[in-house]
């Protein structure tokens, strides 16, 4: 089933690519990007999502910076675009203020068997701005870690 309306990217060129050797399956992965997120990155009890394609989803991730006085609620919305069972995960991606300010972003996580585990990539395109950008890259190596720390020994 092909996506109703694929974003329009061609005025957003910033794109970034993290690529990280993961100790769980492909399915295992494709589980936490489909239908797990509240293992490893939402907040618990925030997930609303389906896992098919032309559906949508929403989360919340909820931390404390040490300049704040109270966590701060971060809410992420998206749709599946693309999906191949075990193997590729594409999402858009949208978060506010400190995000991808309200920009209709796309990841795609494509999954490759690597011995007992997985070679995960992630690609992270149209971003409205190198800032935007450039935070995403910093927080991806460390959000894709909680997953492969999270994930490790579930089947």
């Amino acid at each position: 089933m092909e996506p109703i309306n694929m974003p329009g990217l061609s005025t957003r060129p910033f794109q970034l690519t993290v690529e990280r050797t993961m100790d769980s399956s492909t399915a295992v992965l494709y589980q936490a990007w489909t239908k797990q997120l509240d293992r490893w990155f939402a907040a618990p009890g925030s997930v609303i999502m389906q896992g098919e394609v032309n559906t949508v989803f929403f989360f919340e991730t909820v931390y404390k910076l040490e300049t704040k006085s109270e966590a701060q609620r971060h809410p992420h919305y998206g749709r599946f675009l693309r999906l191949e069972k075990d193997r590729l995960v594409e999402i858009t991606w949208v978060t506010g203020e400190g995000g991808t300010r309200g920009a209709e972003t796309v990841v795609t996580v494509e999954l490759e068997p690597n011995g007992n585990g997985t070679k995960l990539r992630l690609t992270h395109t149209g971003f409205p701005d190198e800032e935007s950008k450039n935070q995403h890259e910093e927080a991806w190596p460390f959000v894709l870690e909680q997953l492969d720390m999270r994930m490790k020994g579930h089947s």
